[in-house]
């Protein structure tokens, strides 16, 4: 075989020579400025320097989130729990860690599992606040193709994606709401054990909930073998399921991988929650009917025994405090599937149809209105139905007033297109409960709720959309009340006796769990509903509940500041 011949390039040679022995013209100024500034760029002070901060264009870190990004790479290295209390920027905190690894190098595979209604959000954050090109988890392909991906932990841990994560190794993995991973006997806990990762990040406000086990399980997730094997931990630091012992030792030991920073240490108080019902004085046609659907469900009631009866009844008396149109369609719903044999209407559904036939107009949706026009700004009205969304739509389009939808069944493209019209076109955002999960409109701070959920944590929900840390304006918050309707006993027991507006951010989940240890909130209360008769014995069962939802929350704060004393050291 021949050998290809080698020649060398000698050209420059002479120039080379020529400037070594004059010692000049080795470059001009312009060159010698952007060779200064590269060198300035790359150079690192020290290792404690964060080279992220000075490549931000989308936020400003708060200084506990910058100590954070510090702590977790210089002393955690890249394995830690971040349980910042809520409303603190846990999100913002992963950000940092993440942007600060791919700068210097050391990380280039990543996922983040968050749950499914957060994809969009961390994605829209990642992109939008970091310049990280995070995408979001569509295909099965998209795992090996992208560096870094944002995915539901319910589609990471099944089939087919369940053996191409497994089989690839990452660099930094980040999960959120970490503490549905407290349980080891979990396939969600078993599934991050398998995982092969070099760096590691777990978010929770909530590390510790009821049992001192959680904890162990989630530090040993993290770094196996930090609190010894379990028979140890429960004989060194385990007086009882809630109780711990040696804690000035076990803190030691969690702190070197769990950081928490509390609301009232870091001076960081959200701006006001400004309340205000609205009453809403229906029709004679419109209270005709909600007369009439309160006896159809009542008699309906009287003979069906299962809960799912119950649920499907109860919502047509929930819809009838929102619009006509929500009714109708439930109301032949129930009539279609209950009568498929049948050609003709029964006289009870025909007398509602009669009665829906004799309302003209919506009280609450001139209401709606009317309001919306009184302020200068952006709104985001909240209702449980799509029919209403539907009318208010055509309401507001009558009036001039650009409003855009935005549901639980529009694709991820869909609902970033409805967000990105609200913030730079539309006055008003008309969303679905299942539409306003999982996003952020800080730019927002006015929401109507135009129909009250049951359920106050959905309640919270909505309002955390725009009521959360990078809000700069109180937040104006309008609540609905039709007159003489469950509606207005709901949003009594909400406002007056469980306090929801002024109660502590994240802290509703717990005392709602405690709460229902023996049956759900939402179902005693349509007990309530339908059985009580009259306005006073309504008020009196609805006032028993709050104060059992005061005594569950008293409670929780005592819990609470006995585990902070184990998670918190100043």
């Amino acid at each position: 075989m021949n050998t290809p011949p080698i020649r060398f390039h000698r050209e420059w040679l002479p120039h080379f020579q020529n400037l070594v022995e004059l010692d000049t013209g080795w470059a001009n100024w312009d060159r010698f400025q952007l060779a200064l500034e590269a060198a300035q760029i790359s150079a690192v002070p020290s290792f404690d320097t964060l080279l992220c901060l000075e490549q931000l264009q989308g936020i400003e870190p708060l200084p506990h989130q910058i100590d954070v990004t510090k702590r977790v790479i210089q002393e955690m290295r890249g394995r830690a729990i971040l349980a910042d209390e809520v409303g603190l920027g846990k999100t913002i905190e992963a950000g940092l860690i993440l942007k600060e690894y791919l700068i210097r190098g050391l990380v280039q595979k990543v996922l983040i599992l968050v749950p499914s209604s957060l994809v969009l959000q961390w994605t829209r954050e990642l992109n939008q606040k970091f310049q990280i090109p995070a995408v979001a988890q569509k295909k099965a392909w998209m795992w090996d193709k992208y560096d870094i991906v944002v995915a539901s932990m319910d589609t990471a841990k099944r089939d087919p994606h369940r053996e191409v994560v497994l089989n690839q190794p990452y660099d930094l993995l980040i999960v959120d709401e970490a503490h549905k991973l407290k349980n080891r006997r979990t396939k969600n806990w078993q599934f991050i054990s398998e995982m092969q990762k070099k760096y590691c990040l777990l978010l929770t406000a909530t590390p510790v909930q009821n049992e001192m086990e959680e904890l162990y399980n989630l530090v040993s997730l993290l770094k196996p073998g930090q609190l010894g094997n379990e028979s140890r931990f429960n004989k060194d630091y385990v007086a009882g399921k809630r109780k711990p012992k040696n804690e000035d030792q076990l803190r030691q030991e969690i702190n070197q991988v769990l950081i928490r920073n509390r609301r009232k240490e870091s001076n960081l108080p959200l701006t006001e929650r400004i309340v205000k019902t609205i009453p809403i004085e229906l029709t004679s046609e419109e209270k005709a009917l909600y007369d009439g659907v309160s006896d159809f469900v009542r008699d309906r009631y009287s003979s069906k025994a299962d809960l799912k009866s119950m649920l499907s009844l109860l919502v047509l008396q929930k819809e009838v405090c929102s619009s006509r149109d929500a009714v109708f369609l439930t109301l032949f719903k129930l009539f279609q599937k209950g009568n498929e044999q049948k050609t003709s209407i029964p006289p009870e559904v025909n007398h509602l149809v009669n009665l829906l036939k004799a309302v003209t107009t919506s009280s609450k949706a001139e209401a709606a209105v009317k309001l919306i026009e009184s302020i200068p700004d952006k709104v985001i009205l909240f209702t449980e139905y799509r029919a209403t969304q539907e009318m208010l739509l055509r309401a507001l389009a009558a009036k001039g007033i650009h409003a855009v939808p935005y549901r639980g069944g529009f694709n991820r493209n869909k609902k970033d297109w409805m967000m990105e019209l609200f913030q730079k076109r539309a006055q008003v955002m008309i969303a679905t409960e299942a539409g306003g999960e999982g996003i952020n409109l800080q730019f927002c701070h006015h929401i109507i709720n135009y129909d009250m959920p049951w359920n106050p944590m959905r309640v919270e929900q909505r309002i955390g959309r725009v009521h959360r840390l990078g809000q700069k304006n109180d937040v104006h918050i309008y609540n609905f009340a039709t007159v003489g309707t469950i509606e207005e006993h709901i949003i009594w027991l909400l406002h007056e006796k469980i306090a929801l507006f002024e109660s502590v951010i994240g802290e509703l989940e717990t005392i709602l769990e405690g709460l229902e240890k023996d049956d759900s909130l939402e179902k005693n209360l349509m007990e309530i509903m339908v059985n009580s008769k009259t306005e006073e014995e309504i008020r009196n069962q609805l006032s028993q509940i709050g104060d059992r939802f005061q005594q569950a929350k008293k409670e929780h704060l005592q819990d609470k500041a006995r585990k902070e004393e184990l998670l918190w050291t100043k």
